[in-house]
């Protein structure tokens, strides 16, 4: 099960039933079926307290993914967004602020299914990844 969920702030995001199907078949595509996923919108103060009280990082960023899964083929996870941060990107990347979003709602999933973005070549993969899930958003 999919949920939303705002800790800080009041935000709900667009096209949620879509963005839910959406969500699962990327999981199911990538060979996961999915547990009990959580996003929690928030503001930079709370994703940065977040930030600092779980991984020792003391600065902004958009997201934060906590893998709960106890199984190899079920997801479960916890997925903080700050929504200014992907506001001020989506600005910086010259992207719609809806499409910034679902890039790290995606994000967060694939983190969960074991990409990761700690070196360029997983960084590359990454954003093939999102890319090519943003790309089926709308079909």
């Amino acid at each position: 099960m999919i949920n939303f969920f705002c800790e800080d702030i009041t935000f709900t995001p667009p096209q949620v039933r879509k963005t839910k199907t959406w969500l699962k078949t990327i999981a199911q595509q990538e060979g996961f079926k999915l547990g009990d996923l959580n996003y929690l919108f928030c503001s930079d103060d709370y994703i940065l307290n977040v930030n600092r009280q779980y991984l020792n990082h003391d600065f902004y960023t958009d997201i934060i993914t906590f893998d709960n899964s106890e199984s190899a083929s079920q997801i479960n996870g916890d997925i903080f967004i700050s929504i200014e941060r992907v506001k001020e990107n989506a600005l910086i990347l010259n992207q719609s602020f809806e499409t910034e979003l679902k890039r790290v709602l995606a994000h967060g999933l694939l983190h969960l299914i074991g990409y990761d973005d700690l070196d360029d070549d997983q960084k590359i993969l990454m954003r093939q990844k999102e890319d090519y899930y943003l790309a089926r958003f709308n079909q």
